[in-house]
């Protein structure tokens, strides 16, 4: 204190931290600053005791604590709130984005999101780190390895689904698509064929029938491909298909199979194996896995008879003895179905289509899926019609009984064809020449036969005697009445022995007779010998020497 004549002075300090001086007496106003502590507290108890009193407690806020003081004890707010921790909502929250402490802070490219009591840091965008203590910038580089990363693993996942889904497709499809076989196989009687085959093993006339697998066939084929079609009829279509040994083999695939005949249709298949003639197309095999079954048979080259005789210049090559050796080749396989093969079978589709010639024109009878097994003491068949129009035997369409006499009638059709050139059947023709058997007989009947017959064999004088036992031939195959044809036996016989015997109406005196009624009050025909105006019945079959023919090998 100063006191003075012109004023006093006094002020209160820290008595453990100031030091008295005499000079402060004389320049108290320039004096530095003097340590004062004021030390105040809520009460004299510590907080312990004081919570227990919650009348006179007096930390009222929520958020606020209580600490002791050396007097008593004194509140304060929270960390992260300020006010008077005395009053109930006194203690409020900081927002220590919108007035940051030097405490508080978030660093330089870091957002600050307010909490209640605090605060939280985030780096920026295109910015990586913690947000308190760093924030850097993105290596765009880096980001783009994450990005290929993320759509490695993301492909990744896809490919390893995908593979996943399609092994699983493709095990499903494989269990459905080998039912699927077993129940065509079965349905087509595989069970049936294979005990029949079974039961036949070791037989010394029994030949090697292989059962194909659908798949053996898919790739024999190209998948059937269209490019390897060689032929197409009203049964099925015919692909050429090469085998793993390298084995080229026509694959017949049929059109439609009827489930009520499938034992009938084993039993052919199983007949057929033991077919073993050398003018038949051999059958190899047959598949059942399919829903239509796929027979398969040698692959003969040179195409079929109709391509050689409707084909100019294929034709010119055709000679009347190729062509005679055709007719009694074919004649022969008919006869032997018909007589030799047990049960007997009736082709039912014989057509210069369903004769094959190999590379020598030797003749191969194929397509046996009309063909019918005759019953034991049966010599007709009820059946629906089936076969080829321009070849179908007249009577076995209005009767429906089918008889070996029908082949007959269909190979005088085919003789007819070569003799002719004509195609059987033809829209193109006037009306009275569309059906080449009913043209033949008319001409045969008016005396104009030379006009039909191939220039390429009736041009040759030596051909004359020939093509009078063949037209008589073909006339007496083509008579309306079954009962009046020869049978195939007949047929191939006089084939045979006019292939062997040249000129033979010429040769034996009993023909004299024949001759006279051929020559009497006719017409000539320009290449020596005549016919009347009616139609002949010279039984010229009867009238040769019956040859021995064999039927198989």
């Amino acid at each position: 204190m100063k006191n003075d004549l012109s004023c006093s002075y006094a002020f209160v300090v820290d008595q453990a931290n100031f030091s008295f001086s005499k000079s402060y007496l004389s320049s108290l106003q320039n004096a530095e600053k003097l340590p004062l502590v004021l030390d105040w507290a809520v009460g004299e108890e510590k907080c312990e005791i004081a919570k227990r009193n919650s009348t006179a407690y007096a930390c009222k806020s929520n958020n606020s604590y209580c600490h002791d003081d050396s007097n008593g004890y004194r509140c304060s707010c929270m960390q992260g709130y300020d006010g008077n921790p005395y009053l109930i909502d006194g203690c409020q929250d900081i927002n220590e984005c919108v007035d940051p402490q030097p405490d508080y802070r978030c660093i330089k490219n870091a957002i600050c999101n307010n909490t209640v009591g605090s605060y939280t840091c985030t780096c920026r965008p295109d910015f990586s780190g913690d947000g308190y203590t760093e924030c850097n910038r993105d290596n765009l580089q880096r980001k783009i390895q994450n990005i290929y990363l993320i759509i490695g693993i993301t492909a990744g996942v896809a490919l390893m689904v995908f593979i996943i889904f399609g092994w699983s497709y493709t095990a499903f499809q494989r269990r459905k698509m080998s039912m699927m076989k077993e129940k065509f196989f079965q349905e087509n009687g595989g069970l049936v064929l294979q005990q029949r085959l079974r039961r036949e093993e070791g037989s010394s006339h029994t030949n090697t029938i292989k059962i194909f697998t659908a798949d053996e066939l898919e790739k024999a084929t190209n998948g059937f491909d269209k490019d390897r079609v060689v032929g197409q009829g009203g049964f099925g279509t015919v692909y050429k298909g090469y085998l793993k040994d390298n084995c080229i083999v026509a694959i017949k695939k049929s059109k439609v199979i009827d489930r009520n005949q499938i034992e009938q249709f084993i039993n052919e298949v199983f007949v057929l194996s033991q077919i073993n003639h050398r003018n038949v197309v051999k059958l190899l095999g047959c598949c059942l896995q399919t829903e239509v079954p796929l027979l398969v048979y040698e692959f003969i080259s040179n195409g079929t008879l109709s391509e050689h005789l409707h084909d100019k210049l294929k034709a010119s090559a055709l000679s009347l003895d190729i062509r005679l050796k055709v007719a009694a080749e074919t004649a022969g396989v008919l006869s032997y179905l018909h007589s030799a093969a047990y049960p007997p079978i009736i082709h039912r589709d014989i057509k210069s289509v369903n004769i094959l010639l190999d590379k020598s024109y030797t003749a191969k009878v194929s397509d046996f899926g009309a063909s019918k097994l005759v019953p034991a003491n049966q010599k007709e068949i009820s059946t629906l019609v089936q076969g080829t129009l321009g070849y179908l035997d007249p009577e076995y369409l209005q009767t429906n009984q089918l008889t070996e006499k029908s082949d007959v009638y269909s190979f005088g059709v085919v003789l007819v064809e070569l003799l002719t050139g004509r195609k059987a059947l033809c829209f193109e023709r006037p009306a009275e020449e569309r059906s080449l058997a009913q043209y033949f007989i008319s001409s045969v009947e008016n005396g104009i036969l030379l006009d039909i017959l191939d220039d390429n064999i009736v041009c040759n004088e030596t051909n004359e005697g020939k093509l009078k036992n063949v037209v008589m031939l073909a006339q007496k195959c083509l008579n309306v009445k079954g009962d009046e044809r020869p049978t195939m036996k007949e047929v191939a016989a006089e084939l045979e022995a006019g292939l062997r015997l040249k000129h033979s109406w010429a040769q034996t005196d009993r023909h004299s007779e024949e001759r006279e009624s051929l020559l009497h009050d006719t017409q000539p025909l320009g290449f020596g010998y005549e016919y009347s105006e009616h139609s002949v019945h010279i039984d010229s079959i009867t009238s040769h020497v019956t040859l021995p023919f064999p039927g198989g090998r």
